[in-house]
């Protein structure tokens, strides 16, 4: 709550030193201290009810749809045939929303260690926490390390929808854990991880980067625009054990095309064209 001075949330953080975003605050709706994190979510005045996780904006529903749409979609149509998904972290629902749009998928799992973020989406967040309710979603709750240890060839798409590599999801941008996804996904299968901005964070993409190449035959950055993140954008590192996540390999049916505010053939082709800076720092 000490984010909040004078009617304005500031998205302050180490990080990202000297710059924040900020929002004003019409009225708090919920603050607590789960057993990992800081929870707020407040109502604002001009992008909707926003959930914050140890000071940083994790959704507002103003642009959430961007992150969700890009983060789930750029892999399940870089897949041939993906019937069996799994999401670690994305407990605010949104990639669960998104995932369940491809009738290929006959179920997905989602491991969240925080039951408090799960609990505040389903009560702050409504068009995004209508993915915990389609039947074929199966929710557990506890250690995505943990789970991952117990799952040999079982997945074709793994999603991360991660915090920033502070605090409770500092494993998640480490290399033992992209062991553990390799060893988790089924042949062919696909890792999609929130990797991050290029504005902000080319130190810690090009690491990420380094050592999933020495994992995964095929390892590709995208990103997409969101105003609410630091820096306006946040990308997407695409592990794949089959070919490229350039372009999708499946047509992407009206129906679902309808359902989208955001992602399309050539968006998806679009986000992997990186600027010249990114290029020559990350060798991708």
């Amino acid at each position: 709550m000490d984010k909040i001075q004078n009617g304005w949330f500031s998205e302050i953080s180490e990080f990202w030193p000297g710059h924040c975003f900020s929002l004003e605050v019409e009225k708090v709706l919920h603050h607590e201290k789960s057993q990992y994190q800081d929870i707020l979510v407040f109502k604002s005045k001009s992008f909707g009810n926003v959930l914050v996780l140890d000071g940083a904006i994790q959704a507002t529903e103003r642009d959430e749809f961007s992150y969700q749409e890009m983060i789930t979609h750029i892999p399940l149509f870089s897949h041939p045939n993906p019937k069996r998904v799994l999401v670690v972290g994305g407990g605010d629902g949104g990639v669960l929303r998104e995932v369940v749009k491809h009738p290929l998928v006959e179920s997905v799992t989602l491991c969240e260690i925080d039951e408090g973020v799960i609990n505040a989406s389903k009560n702050f967040l409504p068009k995004m926490r209508v993915g915990f309710e389609h039947p074929k979603v199966t929710l557990f709750i506890g250690d995505g390390l943990e789970f991952m240890r117990k799952r040999k060839g079982e997945f074709d798409i793994i999603i991360t929808d991660s915090s920033d590599p502070i605090g409770p999801a500092q494993g998640l941008f480490e290399r033992p854990y992209y062991e553990l996804l390799k060893e988790a996904l089924a042949p062919g299968g696909i890792v999609c991880s929130q990797a991050e901005s290029l504005w902000l964070h080319l130190d810690t993409i090009k690491n990420l980067s380094g050592f999933c190449k020495e994992l995964f035959p095929h390892v590709e950055y995208a990103y997409t625009s969101i105003p609410s993140y630091p820096g306006g954008s946040i990308g997407f590192i695409l592990c794949s054990m089959g070919g490229s996540c350039k372009k999708p390999v499946r047509e992407i049916a009206s129906d679902v095309q309808s359902q989208m505010q955001y992602y399309n053939e050539e968006i998806h082709k679009a986000s992997f064209v990186l600027p010249q800076f990114a290029l020559n720092k990350l060798n991708l």
